[in-house]
Order: C-alpha cells, then sequence, then structure tokens
C-alpha cells in the first residue's frame, strides 16, 4: 500500500469540488453548501460513534472514512486549511489534555 495522507485527501477533495463535474458528489456536496455539507458530518459522526459502541471494526473503519471525508469538506468549505488544524494538534502536544481544556475561554 502507497502512503496516502490527509493532505492527498484534502488535495483530491480540492480539486473535485472545483471539478465542474456533475457526477462528482464533492462537487454536489461544495455547490449545496456548508449547512448541508455539515449536516452531513454530523449523520457521519453518529454512525461512527454506532459502529464503536456495536463493536463493528469493519463498520467503525467505513464511517471513520466518510467522517474524515466530510469533515475535510466542511474545513473546505469553511477556508480553513487541514494546516491550520494539525498545526493547533501540534501546539496542543506539549501540555496535557486536561491543562489544555482548562486554559480554553469559558463560553
Amino acid at each position: 500500500m502507497t502512503e496516502f495522507s490527509l493532505s492527498d485527501l484534502e488535495k483530491i477533495v480540492w480539486e473535485r469540488a472545483h471539478s465542474g463535474d456533475p457526477d462528482s458528489w464533492t462537487a454536489k456536496l461544495f455547490a449545496r453548501g456548508i449547512d448541508k455539507a455539515a449536516q452531513k458530518l454530523g449523520e457521519e459522526a453518529v454512525e461512527t460513534v454506532i459502529a464503536a459502541v456495536k463493536g463493528d471494526k469493519q463498520a467503525l473503519v467505513s464511517e471513520s472514512a466518510d467522517l474524515i471525508y466530510h469533515w475535510l469538506v466542511v474545513l473546505g468549505l469553511s477556508g480553513v486549511p487541514l494546516s491550520d488544524v494539525l498545526r493547533e494538534l501540534e501546539s496542543r502536544t506539549g501540555r496535557s489534555g486536561i491543562a489544555e481544556k482548562a486554559s480554553r475561554p469559558k463560553g
């Protein structure tokens, strides 16, 4: 298997979103906008949780792939590059999760 990264997928999502291909689910999802993409992201999150709770590993893999794809669509529609999310995650690696959460603004 070749190395495949989230950055590779982000690039594919962006290219397909702007391809104008009427048969592209990604292009259709981008055309429908953030509300539909966010709805799909939420649905995939719930399906991922259900698969995990059921202990269905194959479904968990499949639903996780759907979740990540739709998350990248939402990021793309929101103008947030994956690199921003990765940078945020990297900044959190030097402190405990409890301390990081406590440092967040209340709201």
